[in-house]
């Protein structure tokens, strides 16, 4: 039902297009990130992207129930101080209207916080398979 829109919101991300993500999303949709907090989905990408070199994106289920979709996926991220590191993330998606409503990310954040941390590039990887609410 909602699967060619979650297909587009993921190549959008992975080519941090704001405009077309936010095609997709209603006007006061928020977005819950377990390393950004709550916030209007406007926002969250714009620093989002502010973030980030370049990303990939390695969809690997997706799942839809209702007004639901759950999306498990590998996330290749390269920060702008050229610091890359991966990781399993789950993104839930609520949709009213065919649009999204909220987006909730859950994701292991302790190897993004220690980048984010300091300014030197390296490369630390995620812990692959784990999931943390």
């Amino acid at each position: 039902m909602f699967e060619q829109t979650i297909q587009r919101y993921f190549q959008a991300l992975e080519t941090s297009d704001y405009d077309g993500l936010m095609e997709l999303f209603a006007p006061e949709a928020v977005v819950f990130s377990p390393l950004y907090g709550e916030r209007k989905a406007v926002e969250f990408y714009q620093e989002l992207f502010k973030d980030t070199a370049s990303s990939k994106i390695t969809l690997l289920r997706v799942f839809e129930s209702g007004t639901t979709g759950a999306v498990l996926f590998r996330y290749d991220w390269v920060l702008k101080n050229g610091t890359s590191t991966f990781f399993e993330c789950v993104d839930i998606l609520e949709f009213s209207q065919g649009k999204i409503q909220s987006l909730k990310i859950i994701y292991d954040t302790s190897p993004v916080h220690i980048l984010l941390s300091t300014s030197k590039p390296s490369t630390v990887e995620g812990t692959a398979g784990e999931v943390a609410a």
